[in-house]
């Protein structure tokens, strides 16, 4: 996530975000040495590098999750935008109501 590199946790490549992610699922909260284990897994960055990065991810998360963060303006390969805002919120209330 572009943003979490810009806020103070140092330069994260995508290769190491896709490491950091997937060290995740692997190391859960329950984990002995969890984030010795993830810092590990990611390369080139500090136990605390690796929980702040994580911190960061939570904190966007619930920006997310409490609508603050707007939908990207998708456009299909031609130009013309896919729908509206209203329309990708529509669609977001309809899934979860299923």
């Amino acid at each position: 996530m572009a943003s979490m590199s810009s806020r103070g946790s140092g330069s994260w490549t995508a290769k190491q975000n896709k490491a950091f992610e997937k060290a995740l699922a692997v190391y859960d909260k329950d984990t002995t040495d969890r984030w010795y284990n993830i810092a590990k897994a990611v390369g080139g960055k500090t136990v605390e590098e690796v929980k702040r990065h994580y911190e960061i991810l939570v904190e966007d998360i619930k920006h997310i999750e409490a609508g603050q963060v707007p939908f990207p303006n998708y456009r299909t390969a031609g130009g013309s935008s896919q729908g509206s805002t209203s329309d990708e919120d529509q669609r977001m209330k309809n899934l979860k109501l299923q």
